[in-house]
């Protein structure tokens, strides 16, 4: 047969009758061979999205989870805030214009019968108003979500009340995620589970491969031998209290106490990142494992319990009109010694401390005793403390940018910001008012993040010991690690990103958030990350702080003229070399695991810390009491 009698043998009209052969695969009717009914069934598979699924109406398209906020007219889509700007920050468009939605629960009914038709789409209640058909478990999460992502917009987070201001809602928003300080009697069960800890091999047992018993079993017995040696140091310390709680030796019976202890240090690391860096991990490790079903089942109790916050204990003794009174910006001010002469200093002691007792005076009451008012009054004032030593370095970085260096143009080579991939070891290349942009927006960031930190701090704890959320164990290329997802930390990252992205205008970079991957496995090495940043601008801080001391000695102040010139060109290189090389984008073995993205900025400022060492300034450093980055400031 020729090729053209073959083709139009093949146009022929035939019956395929399923079979499988050259002449039905040519054949006009080729869908229905073999399959006769495939036509009939949607492409639906693991690589596939189910074409009849939809988005949940009322939902942003995006995400998938949040409440729609705006509608984008050009898109025809409706999205939340934060993937909106996500999705509409460069290119083409970013010039698409929105309008704001009604607000969810209200565009859940009114678009879904807009969109159906169908009356049967919403039933009526008993008083006559119509109600979605949902499930009641996916609206909680929801809501939950929605809640922890979007703060009440008569707050504003990032700006702290002035002292005698009126405070509003601030200190009510701020205190849910304040720890309550701890008691001296705290203190010293915390002593005794930092003891408990450090001789723990949870770790070692735990996350290996290949061990003889069922990780469930594994975790039960460590478990319980923490527990054992946590009862033995208290029967140590207090043979009379530890005979009354362990009489029995059943640890079930002892679960509240037990809950308490491991509260308490996750409490005293939250106040104190600085404090318990070899066994926080283990900590929550212990806790994570043990909230397994498995695991519940065969210690018949739980491990965990809520973190004790200034707002639950004011809350159960409806005393959160005390967080509302002008008095508390006084009561908690951080008071500061920095140029001040000492008359000023003990006068805001004084009235701090007369602030201080009397609110413990006016809204002490039955429940709530002039100490634990106190207490929490202390814990605010902690929170005021952290900001200072973490999130104002950011502030003091950001000032000294824009003192030093023009944010479009460079007067000569020693001012410009511009790097260029491959010279100096970065991997970028920014034009000066590039760089500029990019270390603003990177310090601001930052700056968000530490003001936040207790906030994500809290997320994180609950995306660590949530019982719906898995890890695996999994080799990062930094040894085992537990990877696990962290929806809610993940979410308020963005919102936090968003936030800076609007109050700069513009953004330069990746924003990849890198959480659950090989970069950043799990929240808790999220937090550990972040909460170094102090770490690293505080020392320089320190340092350009006390160039004009070190000029008071003839000698050193030879030595820097005769080096840079002036302590004016000492301070502007060091704050050039960090500025270029802190945030080129060097510091990993690939552009993805560092770069421009979120995490590759802060990677890039400790590969900055690591070759300190090789700068002709460190001497500089040294002169002003410099010892690590991980010293003592």
């Amino acid at each position: 047969m020729s090729p053209g009698s073959a083709i139009e043998h093949a146009e022929q009209p035939h019956e395929t009758n399923g079979v499988f052969s050259l002449e039905n695969i040519l054949g006009g009717d080729h869908e229905s061979l073999e399959h006769p009914t495939a036509t009939d069934i949607p492409a639906e598979g693991w690589d596939e999205e189910s074409t009849a699924k939809a988005v949940a109406q009322g939902y942003c398209v995006e995400c998938e989870d949040q409440p729609a906020q705006v509608f984008c007219e050009a898109c025809a889509d409706d999205y939340c805030e934060v993937c909106f700007a996500a999705q509409h920050r460069k290119g083409t468009r970013k010039k698409h214009s929105s309008t704001p939605l009604t607000s969810p629960k209200e565009k859940k009914t009114t678009r879904a019968d807009e969109v159906n038709g169908d009356p049967q789409a919403a039933t009526v209640a008993e008083n006559g108003e119509k109600m979605d058909v949902e499930d009641s478990d996916d609206a909680d999460s929801d809501d939950e979500l929605e809640a922890i992502a979007a703060p009440s917009p008569e707050v504003i987070l990032s700006a702290q009340p002035a002292v005698g201001s009126q405070v509003g809602e601030w200190f009510v928003e701020r205190s849910k995620f304040i720890p309550v300080r701890l008691t001296l009697g705290e203190r010293k069960y915390l002593r005794l589970l930092e003891a408990a800890l450090q001789v723990s091999e949870y770790t070692d047992k735990i996350d290996t491969i290949g061990f003889g018993l069922s990780k469930a079993k594994r975790i039960v017995h460590q478990i319980r031998e923490l527990c054992s040696i946590l009862s033995g140091l208290v029967i140590a310390a207090d043979y009379k209290q530890g005979q009354e709680l362990f009489q029995d030796r059943d640890f079930e019976s002892n679960s509240e106490f037990y809950q308490q202890i491991f509260e308490l240090g996750r409490r005293h690391k939250i106040m104190n990142p600085d404090k318990m860096r070899t066994t926080y991990g283990k900590l929550i490790y212990i806790l994570q494992d043990s909230q397994s079903t498995e695991v519940k089942d065969l210690l018949n109790f739980s491990c965990v319990r809520p973190i004790k916050s200034v707002y639950i204990l004011l809350q159960e003794t409806n005393a959160l009109d005390l967080l509302r009174d002008p008095l508390v910006t006084y009561a908690t001010m951080e008071i500061y010694s920095e140029g001040r002469t000492r008359r000023e200093i003990q006068k805001d002691i004084k009235n701090k401390e007369r602030a201080i007792e009397t609110l413990a005076s006016r809204y002490s009451r039955k429940d709530l005793s002039q100490e634990n008012i106190r207490q929490c009054l202390y814990s605010i004032g902690d929170n005021h403390a952290f900001l200072r030593t973490n999130r104002d370095p950011c502030d003091k970085m950001i000032t000294y940018l824009k003192q030093y260096f023009h944010p479009t143009q460079a007067k000569d080579g020693k001012t410009s910001l511009a790097i260029r991939s491959g010279k100096g070891g970065a991997r970028l290349s920014h034009d000066h008012s590039k760089q500029y942009a990019y270390v603003l927006q990177s310090l601001t960031l930052w700056r968000e993040i530490l003001h936040d930190m207790f906030h994500l701090w809290s997320l994180a704890e609950q995306d660590l010991l949530s019982d719906t959320v898995p890890y695996r164990l999994r080799d990062t290329g930094q040894g085992l690690n537990r990877v696990q997802a962290a929806p809610k930390t993940s979410r308020m990252m963005h919102v936090i990103l968003n936030r800076a992205q609007r109050s700069i205008g513009s953004w330069v970079g990746s924003s990849v958030i890198h959480m659950g991957d090989h970069n950043v496995p799990n929240a808790l090495m999220f937090i550990d990350k972040y909460s170094q940043i102090y770490r690293i601008l505080l020392p320089i801080c320190n340092t350009l702080a006390q160039i004009p001391t070190l000029l008071e000695k003839p000698s050193i102040r030879s030595f820097i003229e005769d080096e840079f010139g002036s302590a004016d060109n000492l301070c502007r290189e060091i704050l050039g070399d960090f500025f270029r090389h802190g945030f080129d984008g060097s510091g990993a073995d690939n552009f993805y695991d560092a770069g421009s993205c979120i995490d590759g900025r802060l990677t890039s400022a400790w590969n900055w810390c690591s070759m300190l060492e090789k700068k002709r300034f460190f001497p500089v450093f040294l002169l002003t009491g410099f010892i690590g980055f991980d010293g003592e400031w």
